[in-house]
């Protein structure tokens, strides 16, 4: 039997969450009143139960009662009954964009400023977030995004880490991504853009590559890059708590060099339990633009 909580922000995603779960044979049911949940859970742990995968959507349409869950969660594991938590956040901003693009109100907003909801929220359902055996940021997954992420958290029961890479590759010229956590400049490799036949090509054609990688400087990077990552990303979860890391990638124009070496070390990060994504934020950027 598999018991999976899934709570989380308002607007982060929940809905998607459990459908997905859904689509994947869990028997859900979402906003459960609390004071259910331990009778619920009886109920699924038995025999005659068809489902051995149950989803249970929790949030803060509980209302008051949501301060009974610490109490509750508590009886179930003196009970030695198993579940697990999946938490759905996004940033403060994010979740602004998507009550205001739908046009929803805030649970906690009372006609009021989405703003103080997501506040009153937030601070509501820490407790939850810390407990959580899985948290995902969806501030920037589309919905097919997120979906992934789900199944390869819960659906398939695979061993996966909670965490989601996004490899992005830019030009310095129209300025560095501001959500990057890591920055590395790689204008020192041999730029393509000096040559006829390659300047209005991009790192994804294999001219292109061969030519950035034909150095040797652009292997030895790539290796050490991959190598500092490997380092460095189980570290940021362990001892920041971090569940997204953005990488950003540099060149002049973000069209050739960036975009050749974001597509490698996205290759190479592939074979580690994490989700990676690659992104070429400048790629469709003019070509003909001095430097690149």
């Amino acid at each position: 039997m598999r018991f999976v909580i899934v709570t989380g922000m308002s607007g982060a995603g929940k809905s998607t969450a459990l459908r997905t779960l859904e689509d994947q044979g869990y028997f859900c049911v979402d906003n459960l009143p609390v004071l259910l949940i331990e009778k619920f859970a009886e109920i699924s742990r038995d025999q005659n139960f068809k489902y051995d995968k149950v989803a249970v959507g929790i949030d803060i349409r509980s209302g008051k009662k949501l301060d009974d869950l610490s109490l509750v969660l508590a009886n179930l594991k003196n009970d030695n009954f198993t579940y697990e938590i999946l938490f759905l956040d996004a940033n403060d901003s994010e979740l602004v964009k998507r009550f205001k693009e739908t046009r929803r109100e805030h649970p906690l907003a009372r006609g009021g400023r989405v703003e103080d909801g997501i506040a009153e929220e937030r601070g509501r359902i820490a407790f939850l977030r810390e407990i959580a055996d899985y948290i995902v940021d969806t501030s920037g997954l589309l919905t097919r995004e997120l979906k992934k992420e789900v199944k390869k958290l819960l659906a398939k029961g695979a061993a996966y880490s909670n965490m989601i890479v996004s490899i992005v590759s830019f030009g310095y010229k129209n300025g560095i991504p501001r959500d990057a956590d890591l920055v590395f400049d790689v204008r020192f490799l041999p730029n393509p853009y000096y040559v006829d036949e390659l300047k209005t090509c991009t790192g994804n054609d294999e001219a292109v590559r061969s030519y950035v990688m034909s150095s040797g400087e652009g292997e030895e990077f790539l290796s050490e890059l991959y190598g500092m990552l490997e380092f460095l990303i189980p570290r940021f979860v362990e001892n920041e708590g971090k569940h997204q890391l953005v990488v950003a990638i540099g060149c002049t124009g973000g069209r050739h060099r960036s975009v050749t070496i974001a597509n490698l070390i996205h290759e190479r990060l592939k074979a580690l339990p994490y989700s990676v994504r690659v992104f070429h934020r400048d790629i469709t950027m003019d070509t003909i633009i001095k430097g690149e």
